[in-house]
């Protein structure tokens, strides 16, 4: 079996000069880590805190703000509305979800490759995608409007659209969490039930359904944290069902009433919060469904139940492609649904008019550089925070930043920046208005994730390599150059994925803090949308989709090719 060797020392033993600067710099990540996280995610947060108590003109006004919201009826009314629809989607789409992913983990039914991959689809678009392919399908002229009386409604404006809407964008995320939990179990536990006569429907509810009750758990805090802070869809499909993500984006881009927006966001900061606590106190619970003695379960063939799992996968991948291609139908027909013929004026009415040729260029060299950037700093920041030495007392802290962006709402981080960078007696206040601040509300507001992976990836190296470099007086720079990189460069690259395709989807962060030299192609959707062009929206929507799909095609391939020339040790070699 081939073997990763460590690098060489080349020369004498290292001057102390040079086992200071090495300390140095090792320390120093940890400080610069910890400093980056505190100016951009800590401090914006206490600012909106901050700002939540003061009024319009900045003066002191304690809780006054919170008790005129809370007298209002509109607090009792977006509040409702936002747990019902969250509640609602997440009713919706976690049962779907687990279906889907027990027949690809537990089931033999063919194509599994196809169908996982069909059922990530929707990471690829934007969260409005969905909203303007269900005003295609069951709106004023939807074109199976007539279906809705099947289901006793009157219009897809409203909750039922947003909730279809939501289910869509929510459900690959669901899948992976369950797919997750679902992909091991011990098979003793199973052949045991056989040989007791057990049914298969109790053996599903006393063996399957608690293996997966965390992975249960879980994907249901992800979409309802997921559908709390959603903006986008209720903006494009809720007509006038109020919610508090739209209630934010009214106060502060409508009335300018920053202090009202603060509180706003606060408020929708406690349900994800909480959501996010629950998960953690699940997550800390979990048990290894996995032991030493454990013998991983295979899925036997079973005719009736892989029959019955295949057509659901089958019609819920169909409902997945169609809303995508619907939304590419309405981009490419001439006036929906009077004259279907086929044209590409709205792209050209967005490219040469309404000047989405711009907002798709910042886009893509957002998502480039927080594909690139968003890489290298989060591994980096993973690796000092769990390889290096000294600074003891900031590691907990700085494990405390890294997962609080999962439970800030992108909307919340973007008023706080509002209120931090915009600030005149900031020395920072020259990124506001920039593609600098666009790139780093980004990179926060999806750095919980991406921390995790490479905390996971770097975890599953054992400790000795560093010890043992210690020992031979390698550099720690060295060290992770020639051996932790390498064994981790599929998870890099899976980092630099997740960040170009939120990037290139994501609203709520940045819809306070871009500027027209730096409108993004999702924001131009809500845009165009607004002003009634909804082909154009739903071309620039397939657009970031094709992108999407394109680039993270091409990783995928640069990841095989990568992973064939740097992971040669991996291979066995018989002798």
């Amino acid at each position: 079996m081939s073997s990763i060797a460590l690098p060489g020392r080349s020369g004498g033993a290292p001057s102390r000069f040079a086992l200071a600067g090495e300390a140095l710099a090792a320390r120093g990540g940890i400080v610069l880590l910890a400093l980056a996280l505190f100016v951009f995610l800590t401090v914006p947060l206490a600012m909106l805190f901050a700002r939540s108590l003061e009024g319009r003109s900045g003066e002191f006004v304690g809780l006054a703000n919170f008790v005129q919201y809370v007298q209002s009826p509109s607090l009792a009314r977006s509040t409702w509305n936002t747990l019902t629809f969250a509640l609602l989607t997440t009713l919706v789409t976690v049962p779907l979800a687990f279906v889907f992913a027990y027949a690809i983990q537990r089931s033999c039914i063919p194509f599994k490759g196809v169908w996982r991959n069909v059922a990530m689809i929707p990471i690829l678009a934007p969260s409005l995608l969905a909203a303007i392919a269900f005003i295609y399908l069951f709106g004023n002229q939807g074109a199976l409007k007539f279906m809705l009386q099947w289901f006793g409604l009157q219009t897809i404006y409203g909750m039922p659209g947003m909730v279809l809407a939501m289910t869509f964008a929510s459900f690959p995320h669901a899948v992976m969490i369950l797919m997750a939990a679902l992909a091991l179990s011990d098979a003793r536990l199973f052949e045991a039930a056989d040989s007791l006569g057990t049914s298969e429907r109790r053996k599903f509810m006393t063996i399957t359904l608690p293996g997966a009750k965390y992975g249960l758990i879980s994907a249901s805090m992800v979409v309802f944290t997921m559908a709390v802070s959603e903006f986008g869809v209720p903006k494009v499909i809720g007509g006038n069902t109020s919610v508090l993500a739209v209630d934010i984006y009214k106060q502060v881009i409508g009335q300018q009433n920053f202090s009202m927006g603060a509180v706003v966001g606060l408020v929708l900061l406690l349900p994800a919060v909480a959501a996010f606590i629950i998960d953690h106190q699940v997550r800390r619970r979990q048990q290894a469904l996995l032991t030493a003695r454990s013998v991983p379960y295979q899925a036997k063939p079973a005719r009736g139940r892989d029959r019955a799992l295949l057509a659901f996968v089958v019609l819920t991948s169909t409902l997945l492609l169609t809303v995508v291609g619907m939304a590419a139908f309405g981009s490419v027909v001439k006036f929906w649904p009077y004259d279907l013929s086929l044209t590409f004026n709205h792209y050209t009415y967005g490219f040469e008019e309404a000047g989405i040729d711009h907002a798709y260029r910042n886009s893509l060299v957002m998502a480039l550089i927080c594909g690139v950037l968003g890489a290298v700093i989060t591994f980096a920041g993973a690796y000092w925070l769990e390889k290096t030495r000294g600074a003891g007392l900031l590691r907990p802290l700085i494990r405390l930043q890294a997962m609080l962006p999962m439970a800030v709402p992108g909307l919340v981080l973007g008023i706080g920046y509002i209120l931090f960078f915009n600030a005149p007696a900031n020395p920072l206040n020259f990124l506001y208005g920039t593609m600098a601040i666009l790139v780093l509300s980004t990179l926060i507001h999806f750095y919980s994730s991406s921390h995790l992976t490479a905390v996971t990836a770097l975890n599953q190296i054992d400790r000795e390599f560093e010890s043992v470099s210690a020992s031979l007086k390698v550099p720690f720079y060295k060290t992770f150059w020639r051996v932790t990189v390498p064994v981790c460069l599929p998870s890099i690259l899976d980092i630099g994925r997740y960040y170009f395709v939120n990037a290139m989807t994501t609203i709520s962060a940045v819809v306070f803090l871009y500027s027209p030299q730096t409108t993004l192609a999702a924001i131009s959707i809500l845009q165009l949308d607004e002003a009634g062009a909804i082909g154009s929206a739903a071309a620039m929507a397939t657009l970031i989709v094709v992108t999407s799909g394109v680039v993270t095609a091409l990783l995928f391939v640069m990841e095989s090719w990568l992973i064939r020339r740097t992971q040669g040790w991996r291979n066995t070699v018989k002798a």
